[in-house]
């Protein structure tokens, strides 16, 4: 980066000062991962410097002949990950993608089910400030109050009540695995569409580390990023008899010109999660985030539903007599990086409730495994008993810094 150091020393001190926090810190949202040195590499060419509105081979601008490669080539690597008919890797992001399964397949006012944000869905998914809650007619379902887990009977009540005309299944923080099958029986009960949203758990499919939706699904949304380990863009895979519907909804439905630099990093990664390693890394994922809901369990935080599947553990603090908002402060001044976050039929304020969400994924990727996880769980039982001591909390941040040292990323960045 010498050429912004010279040219900006603010930003430039900026991305190093965000470096060093990468480095020295352990990242444990689910939904962050760490991108390859080549994915970052695409992610800063040239390609920023092009606009190609339209599809490959049809294009609204003239000199796309290089550009049209790399979608291609993104989009071929798509289809042979996850086995999909039609893939548009055009999307900004998760909330642009989702929202072009509306407008794809719903008309204004239509009525879909999708699961309630505060028990583990996402604001797309049709939550009233958002855009599904305000143009659509949503029905939200949850999670059964005892066992904490997706209950299907009453899924399939709710549906056959409602007729939805289409359902959506997907989650920002659930920890189990969805039946999928179930979900494909249901909507077919009722006529609707099933519509997966795969954007926390695509990388785990792709290495065969989770049960994959594309048999089921009319249509799978998923970001790049999380456990899929590339940048910070978007892709639709649906069936083929969707593929007009949902090309024309990204655009000229919602977008104007493609990120080409952002394609370029998605085709990167996802060369990268065909190869055999990257096989090895979805299943320690998900043995690293069983590790951490059993380290937790030990010190006095109940992990939701028992546990998990997936590459990210809900864990509600009650027992600890500390508040999510006030845990992810303490951690944060430990260098433990986790959020706030509501657990099922939380009685406290979105704003200050009752859990947080910690995973695996980037964890992973520096080389962490099931012992890392132990030690870390009991920095975080530390930090939450030491909430309002400095010297404390900076002692679990040494110990933190010194376990990422042995860990080391982004060597080559200077």
């Amino acid at each position: 980066m010498n050429s912004l150091r010279d040219a900006d020393p603010v930003v430039h001190s900026l991305i190093r000062r965000e470096l060093q926090r990468q480095r020295e810190g352990a990242e444990m949202i689910p939904s962050e991962n760490l991108v390859s040195l080549p994915v970052l590499e695409a992610m800063g060419s040239v390609l920023t410097n092009k606009y190609s509105e339209g599809l490959p081979r049809k294009r609204y601008y003239g000199g796309n002949e290089v550009i049209d490669e790399i979608e291609e080539l993104a989009i071929e690597r798509a289809r042979k990950l996850f086995h999909a008919e039609h893939v548009n890797v055009q999307p900004y992001s998760g909330s642009p993608a989702n929202h072009a399964v509306y407008l794809a397949l719903l008309d204004i006012g239509d009525v879909f089910m999708g699961m309630r944000l505060d028990q583990g869905g996402h604001l797309t998914h049709g939550h009233q400030v958002n855009f599904s809650g305000i143009q659509y007619n949503p029905v939200l379902y949850g999670v059964d109050r005892k066992t904490e887990l997706l209950d299907y009977d009453e899924i399939e009540r709710m549906a056959r009540e409602c007729r939805p005309k289409m359902i959506e299944a997907g989650f920002t923080a659930y920890p189990r695995t969805i039946d999928f099958k179930r979900m494909r029986e249901i909507a077919d009960a009722v006529g609707a569409y099933l519509w997966v949203d795969m954007a926390h758990f695509a990388g785990l499919v792709a290495g065969d580390a989770h049960p994959s939706p594309m048999p089921y699904a009319d249509i799978v949304t998923t970001t790049t990023h999380k456990t899929l380990r590339g940048p910070r863009g978007a892709m639709i895979l649906c069936k083929e008899e969707f593929a007009k519907k949902v090309d024309k909804a990204i655009f000229p439905g919602l977008q104007g010109g493609p990120h080409n630099h952002t394609t370029a990093g998605i085709a990167v990664c996802l060369g990268e999660a065909l190869k055999p390693e990257f096989r090895a890394y979805a299943q320690q994922v998900v043995a690293n985030a069983r590790a951490l809901a059993a380290g937790l369990q030990k010190e006095n935080i109940r992990p939701v539903s028992g546990g998990t599947d997936t590459h990210l553990v809900l864990a509600d603090l009650t027992a600890r007599n500390v508040a999510g908002k006030a845990a992810e402060t303490a951690l944060d001044r430990a260098a433990i990086y986790v959020n706030k976050n509501t657990i099922p039929y939380d009685t406290r304020s979105p704003w200050d409730p009752s859990g947080i969400r910690l995973g695996s994924p980037s964890l992973t990727t520096r080389g962490m495994k099931e012992r890392e996880m132990h030690v870390l769980t009991a920095l975080i039982g530390r930090a939450l008993g030491a909430q309002q001591d400095d010297r404390q909390l900076t002692l679990v941040r040494k110990e933190v810094t010194e376990l990422c040292g042995k860990f080391p990323i982004y060597e080559g960045l200077r």
